[in-house]
């Protein structure tokens, strides 16, 4: 019932009957604590969370479920005590790492194995992925392949994603020819889901909807991640279409369909639409509007020039503001040259991120395109007093494998010349008016 309640966002009531249990003296087992524990992050309820962690050490519960719950400590002990460690327990202690976001310590363990099998090098593997830090994830995946050992399911479905953050289609599609179309994996719904949001990550809409459609079963992430791609690659009628086909297909959307209905909206400038949706899936759905909701409807409502109520949306949230509801309208006020309104989502920004350089270059940037120069010397003042330095633009390359990595103003890489030679060779300056210029410069020149 707790683990019921638990994934149904009920916490309340996970909560409760888990005092419960413990006050009637019934011993909780693994799958308890990891329910219980679920809750507890679902509610922010971190004190709660502290005594569950100390009830797992008090009652000197197993190696696994330690690190299943995040007690590493606990873990860590049980691990330098074993007489004999076989391959489970090292793989364990990497996929605990690796899950808390300690890469190093995950990376230096996996390199101490005596032994290792398919789920360590995934273990790791997808601790690369899942912390955006997909460079090494494929890295490891070609040494996993050189070393002799066949990818799982999950493999893939990790290294798909690494694919998609890096834009890396080619081995993207070399695993769907090698591993897919050779019947070495089997194209499941997982893997299916991994292509469709590879391949819209990577530009190819038309791959991930090809790979929709050819789907036998789909479930709501099939839908969703769909409707996000037409979202995001400015196709906002078809994702909205395919949004009513899965209504018609009776599966319940969730708060990520909503997001994806929401920023269709913004991107096609649906203002009448964005507001039915945003008031249906709560009247109609039940789900109560997030941070990610507002911001996609301040997102529609400054693209579209409707300044104004896009502010009154930020302040009629009934929780805190996030970033990307300020960052909308930041990005607004950009577009439409509405300098107070840029500096008061600024302010808002910097109080949520002081040293975030690129909030200050925005705003120097609406400043210098309404040629508010006093304004832009308040704000290169402002970095300076602070230490706050422009983030260098970096950019990854995917040559047969290899990944080259450029960053603004970094002369090393060892082709540099020749790689000069030739963007001259393909590069036109476009026309610019002063405005455009000199906002250009400022930008460039922190």
């Amino acid at each position: 019932m707790i683990d019921e309640y638990s994934s149904n966002n009920r916490c309340d009531d996970a909560m409760k009957l888990f005092k419960y249990m413990l006050s009637s003296d019934v011993e909780p087992n693994e799958v308890t604590m990891i329910a219980v524990l679920s809750a507890c992050s679902q509610n922010g309820d971190l004190e709660m969370g502290k005594d569950v962690h100390e009830c797992i050490r008090s009652k000197s519960m197993d190696f696994t479920l330690n690190i299943k719950c995040g007690c590493l400590g606990a873990a860590e002990e049980i691990f330098d005590k074993m007489e004999v460690r076989d391959v489970f327990s090292w793989t364990s202690m990497v996929n605990g790492y690796a899950k808390a976001g300690e890469l190093e310590l995950a990376r230096k363990l996996f390199g101490d194995m005596p032994d290792r099998n398919t789920v360590s090098w995934n273990a790791l593997i997808a601790g690369y992925s899942q912390k955006d830090r997909p460079k090494e994830a494929i890295e490891l995946f070609h040494r996993m392949i050189e070393a002799g050992l066949a990818p799982m399911e999950d493999t893939l479905v990790c290294v798909l994603s690494a694919c998609g953050q890096l834009g890396s289609v080619e081995l993207g599609q070399w695993i769907y020819l090698h591993y897919i179309d050779n019947q070495q994996i089997k194209n499941t719904l997982i893997i299916s889901n991994a292509f469709i949001d590879m391949y819209a990550k990577c530009g190819l809409i038309d791959s991930a909807a090809n790979i929709f459609h050819k789907m036998p079963k789909r479930d709501l992430v099939s839908w969703n991640s769909i409707i996000a791609a037409y979202a995001a690659h400015g196709n906002p009628n078809q994702a909205l279409s395919i949004f009513h086909q899965m209504l018609l297909a009776n599966f319940k959307p969730d708060r990520i369909t909503f997001v994806g209905v929401l920023s269709a909206c913004s991107h096609g400038g649906l203002v009448a639409e964005g507001h039915k949706y945003f008031h249906n899936m709560k009247n109609d759905f039940g789900i109560e509007p997030t941070r990610e909701h507002y911001a996609c409807m301040v997102d529609l409502l400054g693209r579209v020039g409707q300044l104004e109520d896009a502010f009154k949306m930020i302040s009629g949230m009934p929780m805190e503001p996030s970033q990307a509801a300020w960052g909308a309208l930041l990005n607004a006020s950009r577009m439409h040259g509405n300098v107070e309104l840029a500096k008061l989502a600024a302010n808002k920004l910097l109080e949520l991120d002081p040293e975030d350089s690129g909030t200050y270059v925005l705003l120097a940037t609406v400043c210098a395109g309404n040629k508010r120069w006093g304004d832009v010397r308040m704000v290169r003042s402002m970095m300076r007093e602070k230490g706050v330095k422009k983030t260098p633009g970096r950019s990854l390359v995917d040559v047969e494998g290899k990944f080259h990595e450029f960053l603004a103003g970094d002369v090393s890489h060892l082709q540099f010349d020749r790689i000069c030679k030739a963007l001259k060779g393909i590069f036109l300056l476009s026309e610019m008016d002063e405005a455009e210029y000199y906002a250009l410069a400022v930008a460039s020149d922190y």
